[in-house]
């Protein structure tokens, strides 16, 4: 089956190149060619574990190509994927014009039947106006071709996107013409193989499905850290609280990490373009305008906690930072709660010392030279007063405290995601804060 995938940003880069590995001929187009020729070179835009090879194997097999120009293989292609980036407005809804602008391409260009595919994350309607524009782009060209619309959305973690879709939970995809579910049942066939399943629905329900996931998990995030903070007003430790509830089988233990805050491309952007709809439509959806709120104060609460330790003088401290990305496994700093700590530290006066993995280069794009970048780990505590972890990354798990607490000016750490056992970092002799415990006091 050959197919085109328009967008090679995260979604459609992972996309097409996972397709291709299952057996389909892809094109994946993009309008800007410095990026064509970047992944024709064999230069991912995106940090991905896994994806390079993918993408390196299926290019040399030519099963994987990329262009610039949907009318290269307009012709030849029987599903168009849309995914291109529906960044938020200033009021917060789903940005649609690159979507619109691909569906009107496809009119000017199309000369039989094709099914265009939204993957990329739309609110309810979009389908309709994807095929008003294509109706509208055939009406100028006097034509009166038949197409069918339908929507794929796509459910991949970043850090395990490709593991995700290749052995998916389930696959999503609505409709509204037999000929469309025949074509998208034979472009996953492969995956029945293994009894994956494909959840056929509506195309309404299915673009519902995307940003009701996303909003749950939020949800349950912010849900948790709000606990997290109540907990430690009460005495109560968080930790054990999550397991206690994690235990219950209509709850589950997916999703009830307390930390910092979540961040990301999705989650942010995914609950505000649902309030938005909801508002559209008349309605309120008080629950995520809450969900949002407690996000948004807990991606300040390592700094919160740094001030009241040390009585609010932060002046001329020196801060060491372990983790940029939003999460492990990515580069990806978009609505990082790395970024809001950051920015509060330098305004309080703090140099700022980082240390990400893979995030470093993003990192100096995103901040410049407003923070000392360290080469690794141990060179970013180094003369440091304390320690932020904002990243749960593997490498940051078991350190070597004995060598940390030597090069530190003062043995101090903030767990931003309770990964460190609290009785032994103090054995340790180290002053240890984390999320849903008290906090201690700043040595004078």
């Amino acid at each position: 089956m050959n197919i085109a995938v328009v967008g090679t940003g995260y979604v459609g880069l992972v996309s097409g190149a996972c397709f291709a590995e299952m057996g389909a001929v892809v094109t994946c187009v993009d309008v800007d060619r410095k990026k064509v020729e970047m992944l024709r070179s064999g230069v991912l835009p995106i940090y991905e574990p896994g994806l390079e090879d993918i993408v390196e194997r299926n290019h040399r097999e030519g099963r994987l190509d990329f262009s610039e120009d949907l009318a290269s293989c307009i012709d030849s292609v029987e599903i168009i994927f849309i995914a291109v980036g529906t960044p938020p407005d200033e009021d917060g809804s789903a940005d649609l014009s690159h979507v619109l602008e691909v569906a009107s391409s496809v009119g000017r260009m199309m000369n039989r039947y094709i099914l265009l595919v939204t993957k990329s994350t739309v609110p309810v309607g979009t389908s309709v106006k994807v095929k008003e524009t294509v109706r509208h782009e055939l009406g100028l060209r006097g034509l009166n071709l038949e197409f069918d619309v339908a929507s794929n959305p796509e459910f991949l973690k970043e850090g395990a996107a490709v593991k995700d879709f290749m052995s998916p939970d389930r696959v999503v995809v609505g409709v509204d013409s037999q000929r469309a579910r025949e074509l998208m049942s034979r472009l996953y066939r492969p995956f029945l193989l293994n009894n994956f399943r494909v959840i056929f629905t509506d195309i309404p329900s299915a673009e519902m499905i995307k940003y009701a996931a996303n909003a749950m998990l939020a949800t349950r995030i912010s849900f948790m850290n709000d606990i997290a903070n109540l907990c430690e007003l009460v005495g109560a430790d968080v930790n054990m609280v999550r397991r206690g509830i994690g235990s219950d089988s209509r709850i589950g233990n997916k999703f009830l990490y307390p930390g910092c805050g979540y961040g990301g491309s999705c989650f942010p952007k995914d609950v505000k373009a649902l309030v938005r709809t909801a508002e559209k439509a008349g309605y309120e959806m008080k629950v995520l305008k809450a969900v949002e709120d407690v996000n948004d104060r807990q991606k300040g609460i390592l700094f919160r906690k740094l001030s009241e330790a040390c009585g609010g003088n932060l002046a001329e401290l020196t801060v060491a930072l372990w983790g940029l990305a939003f999460k492990p496994e990515t580069d990806d700093m978009r609505e990082a709660p790395s970024l809001v700590t950051i920015s509060l530290l330098l305004d309080a006066g703090c140099h700022v010392k980082v240390y990400d993995p893979v995030a470093m280069d993003e990192c100096r794009r995103r901040l410049g030279d407003s923070v000392e970048y360290a080469s690794d780990m141990y060179e970013a505590v180094q003369d440091a007063d304390v320690l932020l972890l904002l990243t749960e990354w593997k490498q940051f798990r078991m350190p070597n405290w004995p060598v940390i607490r030597m090069n530190m000016r003062r043995p101090f750490v903030i767990d931003g995601r309770n990964i460190y056992d609290a009785a032994e970092m103090e054995g340790a002799g180290f002053l240890y804060s984390s999320i849903g415990r008290k906090s201690p006091e700043c040595e004078k």
